[in-house]
């Protein structure tokens, strides 16, 4: 049915570890193929190309056996993530589990814009800040935000490692004041890709997040949420939960 989708990996259910849908049980279909590389990407399995011979290409009949198998065709949010899921061409699975009463949330870095955003229930933006060394297409970041209109609940969602990092979100969340805004620490310690498990640095994203946390009600910044990864702080670096 469809297009092929390159897949790198499905799982769960599991909860969603953060921004606007954290703590809400959810599938995840993540994607292979990525137009960026970011400084501290945490899922280089999904970006880069060195790892392209892992992506199974997957049609939509045989991505959803696996959807419905693993929640035991109870519907709940069908998480797409990547790399950059924008990427592929992931209507023909909305538009297949929406008829099964299953939701979708999509989350991307504002790069490409896909007519098919309209289709989702949640879109989440999120445009990577300076430490991770990419440059933002805010043109192309509109171009997005078109495309959804009205339909999904879009926010936006930054990763903060820094005050440079702190001063991009909220520029970039005064250009988008109708969209609720989302902040969460950075960690420093992605593991190697094919790591079952990784040690992170638990004490710099907790100093991370106490540091956001007072440097948002120091500017009286009110309008921004600010949440920990949750999966990180239950279970680590470790793939596929």
């Amino acid at each position: 049915m469809g297009n092929q989708i390159r897949i790198s990996e499905i799982f769960g259910p599991t909860i969603q570890g953060e921004g606007v849908l954290i703590g809400q049980p959810t599938v995840f279909v993540r994607t292979g193929g990525c137009d960026y590389r970011c400084s501290w990407c945490d899922s280089l399995h999904a970006v880069d190309s060195q790892f392209r011979d892992a992506w199974q290409p997957m049609d939509v009949d045989a991505i959803w056996a696996d959807v419905e198998h693993l929640s035991g065709g109870v519907p709940l949010m069908v998480s797409l993530s990547g790399g950059n899921p924008a990427i592929q061409p992931l209507d023909g699975l909305i538009a297949h589990g929406h008829q099964r009463g299953y939701r979708f949330a999509l989350e991307t870095q504002g790069s490409i814009a896909r007519d098919w955003f309209a289709d989702l229930d949640v879109l989440v933006l999120s445009p990577k800040p300076p430490s991770s060394g990419m440059e933002t297409d805010w043109i192309a970041l509109d171009d997005c935000l078109n495309k959804a209109g009205t339909k999904p609940q879009t926010v936006l969602k930054f990763v903060v490692f820094d005050e440079a990092d702190y001063a991009y979100a909220k520029a970039a969340s005064a250009r988008y004041p109708h969209l609720p805004t989302y902040l969460q620490p950075g960690n420093h310690t992605p593991p190697p890709p094919e790591a079952v498990d990784a040690v992170i640095d638990m004490d710099g994203i907790m100093s991370r997040v106490h540091w956001l946390v007072d440097r948002v009600m120091q500017d009286r910044w009110f309008a921004a949420t600010v949440l920990p990864q949750l999966h990180v702080l239950l279970w680590g670096n470790k793939r596929g939960v």
